[in-house]
């Protein structure tokens, strides 16, 4: 690699002010990131799978309000005792989603499990909008 040419490279027209530069851990405002999930409709309901990792159970909050449902969560990232946080890209993110339910959907019988950084919430169908076989007589 050429001297002249490095990978890493300051900005000359941007100075450096120490009172800017080294914001404190706490003052920094975590971002909202929003989850990746994948959605799976059967006669039965609606299963929703979304990744939340890092957030514990604790810090998690699945909400629902008239035809809104409503996935919350932050993650916690420690750091070890002792240790100064020097660079920070992604600190402590929020998770936040919202989904419209359908009104085939059963919000009251909404079933939600946490379990290793994955999060399943589950939508039984109202037994009205349920598909049903309609026996044909003869004659």
């Amino acid at each position: 690699m050429n001297a002249s040419n490095p990978v890493v490279q300051r900005d000359p027209n941007q100075q450096a002010n120490p009172g800017t530069v080294a914001k404190r851990r706490e003052d920094m405002q975590p971002m909202t990131l929003v989850p990746a999930v994948d959605i799976f409709e059967t006669p039965a309901g609606v299963t929703l799978w979304a990744d939340l990792p890092g957030v514990s159970r604790e810090n998690l909050e699945v909400n629902v309000h008239d035809s809104s449902l409503r996935i919350e969560g932050e993650a916690v990232v420690p750091t070890p005792t002792g240790l100064r946080v020097q660079h920070v890209e992604v600190r402590q993110p929020r998770y936040s989603r919202s989904f419209t339910l359908s009104p085939d959907l059963d919000a009251s019988r909404i079933e939600a499990n946490l379990q290793d950084g994955v999060l399943k919430v589950t939508i039984p169908r109202r037994e009205e909008a349920k598909p049903r076989r309609i026996d044909v007589s003869i004659g």
